[in-house]
């Protein structure tokens, strides 16, 4: 194989593909990216769950493939200088592949192309198109609320399912720590309507998230009960979905929070950090004091002292003293777009709603905790 391609156009695919790659993994040739070079330069890069293809133009001088280490070739190309033509070449028979680009010069090591996992699998049969702009809403509004408890599997990813009936369905995303709870909607995709209920693991909701940024033609997805496909630009994502059953997220969301309050975003976002620096516990707990007219942000640590900041609300209800973890808070505050967030309560003890009038859409359910 011998190859030319630009330093920019390679460090591009370099970057998404090399984030697949696990620093630690008990098989070799899963340490590597392989690169092929005939129409241009394929790049692919696998952990055995999830597999990323990445194209790009290179002038092609012969046709082959080989594997090297996934980071230390990321290394090397982000730190040559900008405007740099990278030459890739491997001798036929040889174990090494030596990169070239200006006075520089690099040889390393090789695994055989033949030993890296190949990539496909079963058929995909709903495929949709969906534009950039909703996939991210998508993401962005529910993945802070993924699990990271290994134990609860089935919550280490967010549930992407086809809602409502009719006119009036939608793509759904959800995500769940079972301490809070994020759920968005968008319209329902044309050829989506048959799409199975799914799981998308937390890695590949990462790395999807960094493909889509900035791109601007609708994204190609291809789903199955077990896998996922999504075309970007140059880029196409496997991915093996998490194989469990999504909790009945339903019943968690209270309908009959008599206790309303609407606060303005981004003066209770603020107030919500400024007296969270007082606490120093990991839970980072907060205390609200509704009553009419205002709410009361506070914050007690036995070691920092004590800190309270008032604001002025819409409250509906008799006076309510509720806690909550500040972090979970701000996760969500910070993605309501709208200029007023609406808190619903029920008493200090039963699950809070937090929506954004100004995007139906969006729901969010926060356990309170006791301060």
């Amino acid at each position: 194989m011998k190859l030319a391609i630009e330093r920019a156009a390679l460090l591009r695919s370099l970057g998404h593909v090399e984030n697949v790659v696990e620093r630690r993994t008990t098989i070799p040739i899963l340490n590597n990216v392989k690169l092929a070079g005939a129409d241009g330069l394929e790049l692919v890069a696998t952990d055995l769950d999830l597999t990323l293809l990445a194209r790009e133009p290179a002038e092609v001088a012969r046709r082959g493939a080989t594997t090297v280490p996934a980071h230390i070739l990321f290394d090397i190309v982000r730190k040559l200088p900008e405007g740099a033509t990278v030459t890739l070449e491997q001798q036929p028979g040889s174990s090494e592949l030596e990169l070239r680009a200006g006075r520089s010069r690099f040889v390393l090591p090789t695994l055989p192309v033949d030993d890296f996992p190949a990539v496909g699998g079963d058929a995909l049969e709903v495929r949709f198109e969906i534009a950039p702009t909703d996939l991210v809403k998508l993401i962005d509004k529910a993945r802070f609320a993924i699990s990271t408890e290994e134990t609860r599997y089935y919550l280490n990813g967010i549930h992407f399912h086809v809602a409502g009936k009719g006119a009036t369905r939608s793509l759904r995303g959800v995500a769940t720590d079972g301490h809070r709870l994020a759920r968005i909607e968008v319209a329902l995709p044309p050829g989506a309507e048959r799409m199975p209920p799914v799981i998308v693991p937390r890695k590949t909701v990462g790395e999807l998230r960094k493909l889509v940024e900035g791109e601007e033609a609708p994204v190609e997805v291809a789903v199955s009960a077990a896998r996922i496909e999504i075309a970007c630009g140059r880029a196409r994502l496997l991915s093996r979905l998490i194989d469990g059953t999504f909790p009945d997220y339903e019943r968690v969301i209270p309908t009959a929070n008599e206790r309303v309050a609407l606060v303005p975003t981004k003066a209770f976002a603020e107030a919500v950090d400024r007296v969270a620096t007082i606490s120093m516990e990991k839970a980072r707990p907060i205390k609200l004091a509704f009553e009419s007219g205002r709410v009361t942000v506070s914050a007690v640590s036995p070691e920092q002292g004590r800190a309270e900041e008032e604001l002025d609300c819409v409250w509906q209800g008799e006076p309510l003293e509720i806690g909550f973890n500040a972090r979970y808070v701000l996760d969500m505050v910070t993605q309501i777009e709208g200029p007023e967030v609406r808190i619903e309560m029920a008493n200090a003890a039963a699950p809070t709603v937090v929506k954004d009038p100004a995007d139906p859409a969006l729901l969010f359910v926060l356990m309170p905790m006791r301060v």
